[in-house]
């Protein structure tokens, strides 16, 4: 701006020039320039006169949540990062529009305490939002449990053509589900569009809590599909809006719990008495030649929602274990490697040679691991059971030693840290 010397300056000013907001949509006008640059400081103004509103956190905590609209062109439309993040079944959003826009989905959840799973039916959906240039969508269904949502927990339904009112009627089940997980977990449902040429399009999600569905019981649901809550993106949200949203702290939650869970192993235990003691009166003189001495047998059955080790987003896992200690090194095994799966079944046995008195003063270290060809091995995750443990592999070992003869079965979560014990080979 210029100013006539011992004049008084021109009344236009600053923000006269920058009063036309460029954004799509009706020309406004602006108050003020410096509604453009964020304020971080809690006592910043309202949001009246600042596009960074103070919203209640966690635990009586104070955050910034952003009230500007982010567009994502994937989801079909504009994105306002104000809007309801509750994705249960009870619809808690102010905006109606939401609802009647992407569609509603029914669907049922079981799950059954005695096999560990969780079954999910996928029903139908009504009303969905069109995706494709004839007016109507192909849609399908694929779930992952959250936190720690991966391609190794993910299941999807079969596609339907052509449909804007699509029945599935399909089950996808997941396996190693423990009541802690269902207390803890929740359950995404993402209705998508197939495109064959381009990439797939999120049409809407749903989010169910499990610690909703009762022990062996089926409950039905019947939701709203929402807007996914925006993820952290340092292009899209900048770096003054990263870390400052509540969504943010769900997804670093998501991280760290990835990080401590590497996958399910379920085993099978079995203390087998020496055979042939009993019998010894009934068959007479035999020499002991078909007699063997009494042992711990123990079944590697399946691996569930393995970490990724590889670059193609599978692994080629494969499991060792060790009854320690082990002063002669002669109590490795391993099963075979499963190339290029995340969820692979063994159904493997091995049997040690031992007395009751001395497995209680043992340690079985089990390792699942990814083969790699040409360099070392990759660690996966391990579990140990034994008498001095805790948690589950407590109460497999103790089971394994109170029910002599009878094989006890129980899933274990796979843990990131390396038995100080086991060298790497």
């Amino acid at each position: 701006m210029m100013a006539l010397r011992g004049r008084k300056k021109l009344s236009i000013s600053i923000q006269e020039h920058m009063a036309i907001d460029v954004c799509p949509g009706p020309i406004r006008p602006i108050r003020q320039i410096s509604a453009y640059f964020p304020r971080l400081s809690p006592t910043s103004p309202g949001p009246a006169s600042s596009p960074l509103a103070l919203s209640p956190g966690g635990g009586g905590a104070h955050l910034l949540s952003p009230t500007l609209s982010l567009s994502r062109p994937s989801m079909g439309g504009s994105l306002s990062l104000n809007s309801s993040v509750d994705t249960s079944v009870e619809i808690t959003s102010d905006d109606s529009d939401d609802c009647t826009a992407l569609g509603t989905l029914e669907f049922d959840l079981r799950y059954e305490r005695s096999s560990s799973e969780l079954h999910c039916t996928v029903l139908r959906a009504k009303g969905l939002k069109s995706m494709d240039f004839n007016g109507l969508s192909d849609p399908y269904v694929k779930l992952h449990l959250l936190p720690g949502a991966c391609k190794a927990n993910k299941l999807k339904t079969k596609t339907i053509r052509n449909s804007l009112n699509p029945v599935w009627n399909e089950t996808l089940t997941y396996v190693g589900i423990t009541e802690e997980d269902m207390h803890r977990k929740t359950l995404r449902l993402t209705v998508c569009d197939e495109d064959k040429l381009t990439h797939n399009e999120l049409i809407g999600e749903s989010r169910v809590p499990l610690k909703r569905v009762k022990l062996d019981q089926t409950k039905h649901f019947h939701t709203c599909l929402e807007h996914p809550p925006p993820m952290p993106s340092p292009t899209a949200m900048g770096e003054a809006l990263r870390g400052i949203s509540c969504y943010l702290r769900e997804w670093e939650n998501e991280q760290l719990h990835s990080l401590e869970e590497r996958g399910r192993l379920l085993l099978s235990l079995q203390f087998q008495p020496p055979v042939g003691l009993e019998e010894t009166g009934v068959e007479g003189g035999g020499g002991g030649a078909g007699r063997r001495g009494g042992g711990l047998c123990v079944g590697v059955r399946r691996c569930a929602h393995l970490a990724a080790m590889d670059v193609n987003g599978f692994s080629d896992p494969y499991v060792k274990i060790y009854l320690k200690p082990d002063l002669q090194k002669k109590s490795k095994h391993k099963t075979a490697v499963m190339k290029k799966t995340l969820n692979p079944e063994f159904n493997e046995e091995f049997f040690y040679e031992i007395s009751l008195p001395e497995l209680a003063h043992k340690v079985l270290e089990v390792t699942v691991w990814d083969y790699d060809l040409g360099r070392s091995n990759d660690f996966i995750g391990g579990v140990c059971l034994s008498c001095h443990t805790q948690g589950d592999g407590l109460r497999h070992w103790m089971d394994c030693l109170k029910n002599l003869g009878s094989r006890v079965e129980r899933w274990h979560i796979l843990t990131n840290e390396l038995p100080q014990t086991l060298g790497h080979d």
